[in-house]
Formats: C-alpha cells, structure tokens, sequence
C-alpha cells in the first residue's frame, strides 16, 4: 500500500537535508528559499530488527523489508494560503499526503539565513500551522456557501454536514486552531474525510538540532519549547540532526553500527523518525517467511486475513480459505515452523481473524 508522509517547514531549516539521507536521492539543497519546487518522493525501507532475525531462521533466497514514502514539499512562507511564494502548490502537494513531518529548526549557525532573520521554533510551527488553518477555513466557508442551498430543501445530510462543518469553525479553525485538536465521533470522522483537511492530517514534528547536540537534546531549549507545544497537540516530537544523518547515511552495515556507537546512539535519528511516521499512520507488519523469500507486508491496524492476503495478490484474497498463523515471538522461541507446529504454536484462522502486528503468516485459498 501505498502511503505517503509529506517533509515540510519554513525555507533552509533542513528539510532537503533531511529528505537527502533519507533516501540518499540527492534532491537538491541550497542555503536559498524556494529550492525545492516540485515535490522529491523518496522509498524507503523501514527498519524492523524482527526482519533480520527471521531471515537468520529460514535461511532464503532473498529478503524484502516493508517500504514507506516520504515526500520534501516546497518550503512555505507566511501568506501562502494567500497564493504568497509557493503557497498554492504548497498546498496542493500536502493535500496528496496521509501525513506530515514538519522540520523545525532548533539549532542556530549564522552562516544559514532563516527566512524571518531570527530562530523561534515555536514562530516558525505557527507560521505553517496558521497558513494551513487558514486554507481549511477558506475550503469550508465555501463548502458551507454551496450547502446553503439544499438546507433550503430540508436536505438531512446536508444540514448534518453544515453543522459540523460550523462546529469545526467554531471550536478550531476560526480559533487558529488545527482540526486534529477536536475530537469527532467514527460517524463525523467518516463525514470529515471527505472535507480533505489539511489541520486533520497526524503529524510529527521534527526537531533539527546540531549534530553536537543530538546525545543531549532533551536539554536543548528550542527542544523544550517544540515539546511543550507538541504536547497540546498530543503529537510526536522526533529530534534528530540533519546534517549528522547525511553523514551516516553513507555508512552501511558494521560501519554505521560502530559509528552510532561512538556518537552513543542505539539507532539512527532517520530510523526512528521513519517508524514514528509508519506508526503515526497506524500501520502494522506481518511477515511471509519461506526459502524463497522472507517478506514484510503493510496493512493497517485491524485489517481481517482476506484483506491482509489481498495486500500479496488480489486472488489470495478473492479465493481465502484460512491463514495459517504463528506469532514473531513464538517462532523465533521454536526456532523453525517445524517445531512451532509441534509445540502447538501454529494457528489457522479465518476470514475474521485480525492480523497482529509480527504475526508470520501462510495463507490458504482457491480461485
């Protein structure tokens, strides 16, 4: 499946630099505002130690990890609702993503501009939070404005979605507020989808540190202040060091493990931030793990077998009979299918059966 986190944030905070050692697809960087126009999507593999472990045990042919898209948006400058900069395609290009990365500078380097002569995380989060807030209020006053029309004909779904679409106005957006800040019942939620939001988008905001600083960045005051804000959000903060990552980008294997430890990181900044994006999406993995191939697949929290299958090939899930299941843990534990059979631990489930993040799975069908 394919989902997309879009990078975005104020010109020269390090989003291009971060979308490069995310991908190492060397989209361009400059110490210019407006160098990323059109939108760089980079795939990505996603990291899961679990992926290793079961390639250790089954011994295949090859081994394919679960991939993950990012994509480096414009940089955005105040008054883009407005069509000011890049505003418009700005916007357009963060409509066609599931979920937003927003890079917030939190390191100062006079040799770097920043686009308002000054660094204030916080300033700069409310800059893009306000500019979108703005479109989203734009978009449903004019939805409103065409609704308007069929309240005169007692048109129940329309005056459902009118005044959800006023409560929305009200409690968030003319607040300055985002939409994700409201809470929705599964009813309204399924209405607000179809009003493609940009406030209702999960985010991640990503911290952009010195690569000095990256070991003690919780006492890092711009830090602090993204935090704070991010918690009255209920959002997820991931601090990294752009510059730091582009460097360790480049090293692959024992290289990067001993380098990381040297710096007395367990992981990568990019690792963590690209788990926190599959996360934020809740998205989850299952594996196949045969002698041809051990694989990681991505389907959603709470998808059922077929449509787990159906993420393989449309035919496993039109022909499903059963899946055969066995958890991550309890297969590396026997340490085959063979004896995880034998102890028991090998379940078949039907087409109700919601798959778990780490189960290894065979399935069963006939078309």
């Amino acid at each position: 499946m394919s989902l997309k986190c879009g990078i975005v944030g104020l010109p020269n905070v390090g989003k291009s630099t971060l979308f490069n050692a995310i991908t190492q697809a060397g989209a361009e960087s400059a110490n210019y505002p407006f160098c990323t126009i059109e939108p760089n999507v980079g795939v990505v593999s996603v990291p899961d130690m679990r992926l290793d472990k079961l390639t250790e045990l089954v011994v295949p042919k090859k081994t394919v990890p679960t991939t993950f898209e990012f994509v480096d948006i414009a940089g955005l400058v105040k008054g883009a609702s407005r069509g000011e900069g890049l505003g418009n395609k700005f916007l357009a290009h963060i409509r066609e993503v599931d979920a937003i990365a927003h890079v917030v500078r939190c390191f100062i380097n006079n040799d770097i501009t920043h686009v308002s002569g000054k660094i204030d995380p916080i300033n700069d989060i409310e800059v893009i939070n306000l500019e979108l807030v703005l479109a989203d209020l734009d978009s449903m006053e004019r939805r409103q404005e065409r609704l308007a029309s069929k309240l005169k004909s007692q048109d129940k779904q329309a005056k459902t979605e009118y005044q959800l679409i006023q409560r929305l106005k009200e409690e968030a957006l003319a607040q300055g507020k985002p939409a994700r800040s409201m809470a929705f019942s599964e009813e309204e939620m399924s209405l607000i989808k179809s009003f493609h939001l940009l406030t209702i988008k999960p985010i991640i905001y990503v911290t952009n540190v010195d690569e000095n600083d990256i070991q003690d960045f919780e006492n890092n005051p711009l830090v602090q202040q993204v935090q704070e804000y991010a918690r009255l959000e209920n959002a997820t903060v991931v601090p990294v060091s752009a510059q730091l990552e582009s460097e360790i980008a480049e090293l692959q294997g024992d290289e990067k493990k001993l380098f990381l430890e040297e710096l007395g990181l367990e992981e990568s900044g990019l690792d963590k931030l690209i788990r926190a994006a599959y996360h934020l999406l809740g998205l989850q993995t299952y594996f196949t793990a045969g002698v041809q191939e051990v694989r990681a697949w991505t389907v959603p929290a709470g998808t059922k077998a077929p449509q787990a299958a159906g993420v393989i090939h449309t035919d496993f899930e039109r022909g499903f009979i059963r899946a055969e299941v066995v958890s991550y843990a309890d297969l590396v534990r026997a340490g085959s299918m063979a004896q995880a059979r034998e102890n028991g631990r090998l379940r078949l489930e039907g087409k109700d059966y919601l798959v778990l993040d780490g189960d290894v799975m065979h399935f069963r069908f006939n078309v």
